[in-house]
């Protein structure tokens, strides 16, 4: 099966922006929203970087990167989760989805540093 990966990283970033412009509006959904749109739209962004890379050095760097914010994206599921009951089952599976990106990226980088 064929994987793009710079597609799968676009459709994650505008299921999130969906996602979160359909929560409740007020001050901690706000904040959750800024922060959890800025990583997840970051992990796309910087994949798009890693196919452009100068230098091995360069592709790591930007491979880390997206392994971070993917990361960091699932802490942001977990807040808005905890801050909206209602929207459990959406955030599991947002959550598994950059948690598979995590482990896709940790798995590139490992593998970059073999070569």
């Amino acid at each position: 099966m064929n994987y793009d990966l710079e597609e799968r990283t676009a459709k994650f970033s505008e299921e999130i922006i969906h996602f979160v412009g359909a929560l409740v509006k007020n001050e901690v959904n706000k904040v959750l929203a800024n922060q959890i749109i800025r990583s997840a739209t970051s992990i796309g962004a910087n994949y798009m970087e890693v196919n452009q890379a100068s230098s091995k050095k360069d592709f790591r760097n930007k491979i880390g990167i997206c392994r971070k914010e993917a990361n960091e994206t699932k802490y942001w599921i977990r807040m808005i989760a905890s801050a909206n009951k209602d929207k459990a089952s959406d955030c599991k599976k947002y959550w598994k989805e950059s948690h598979e990106l995590v482990l896709i990226f940790a798995k590139i980088f490992s593998s970059s540093s073999k070569n």
